[in-house]
């Protein structure tokens, strides 16, 4: 496979809050490569193994505090690293995530204002250095993506949390932007399919991707 050397072994991530609009843009982020003749793994967090995807099940499902999910997070990171990132990364496969770390520090660490210096060391440990090389933040008003949120489906344990909430998320975000700027492109998620699309399709141009 003759893959160019600016995208040999990426890993992009895609974040930002429920109803934000991240989701309808994989399917074009992925066949934007895969029509290069180049290998993409599309996966997502928490999940892309058998494992993890259980994990993701309880996490998704069972009442527990931040700590816990913070736990069960990292161990679902744990395998999906090992099983499926690093080897498709090692390939020189383009690795496509539905979110990543910068999500449990949104949520775990800004929404449920879980210690933030606990979050970075489990991350030390269970990443061993391994970040993404391009992080794509689709921003979007807390309001808006709540609106979108109950036009689109039914909400899960997390989506039910209150506007605050997703406030406190939508910081986290934006602050773990602004500590990485080389790493983080931000979306402007407010606008149509298509000018969301367009932004996405600039920002990785803008990298020669």
């Amino acid at each position: 496979m003759n893959q160019p050397l600016s995208l040999r072994g990426r890993f992009i991530t895609v974040e930002g809050i429920d109803g934000a609009g991240k989701s309808t843009h994989l399917d074009g982020l992925c066949s934007r490569w895969s029509t290069q003749d180049l290998e993409v793994v599309r996966t997502r967090e928490p999940g892309g193994t058998a494992l993890a995807e259980a994990l993701r099940d309880l996490f998704l499902n069972r009442e527990m505090d931040a700590l816990t999910e913070a736990l069960l997070v990292f161990a679902a990171r744990r395998d999906h690293l090992r099983e499926v990132i690093e080897p498709a990364l090692q390939r020189g496969a383009v690795v496509v995530c539905d979110r990543f770390t910068d999500a449990t520090f949104a949520y775990q660490g800004g929404g449920r204002g879980f210690d933030m210096t606990v979050l970075t060391q489990l991350e030390q440990w269970v990443q061993a250095g391994r970040h993404p090389d391009l992080t794509l933040w689709f921003d979007l008003a807390p309001e808006v993506a709540a609106q979108r949120r109950a036009a689109a489906r039914q909400a899960d344990r997390l989506e039910q949390e209150s506007i605050d909430f997703f406030r406190r998320v939508a910081l986290a975000y934006a602050a773990r932007a602004a500590a990485a700027p080389e790493r983080f492109a931000r979306i402007d998620a407010s606008g149509t399919v298509d000018d969301v699309w367009q932004a996405v399709a600039r920002a990785l141009s803008a990298r020669g991707w």
